[in-house]
């Protein structure tokens, strides 16, 4: 009796997971995006090139830099610490 209370939760974890796994396949199968497209390489940054994404989905890129210019000021800038 004590081995049917151990193998248990351990059959309700892989039904679980069985569960999640079908409805992980599921979504994605079911996307609705037919090209998943691809990166392209143009001067020194990448683009991408098909896909389902609407570039007027995004944000604007910054024009300036928000902070110093300093390499690391970015960083500093979001673990609050000073130079």
């Amino acid at each position: 009796m004590a081995t049917s209370r151990r193998t248990m939760p351990l059959a309700g974890a892989a039904a679980a997971a069985l569960v999640l796994a079908g409805v992980a396949v599921f979504t994605v199968s079911n996307a609705g995006c037919a090209s998943a497209g691809e990166f392209v390489q143009r001067g020194q940054g990448l683009e991408l090139v098909g896909g389902c994404v609407d570039p007027a989905d995004l944000p604007a890129a910054p024009s300036t830099p928000t902070v110093g210019t300093n390499p690391g000021s970015a960083v500093e800038r979001f673990h609050q610490t000073s130079p």
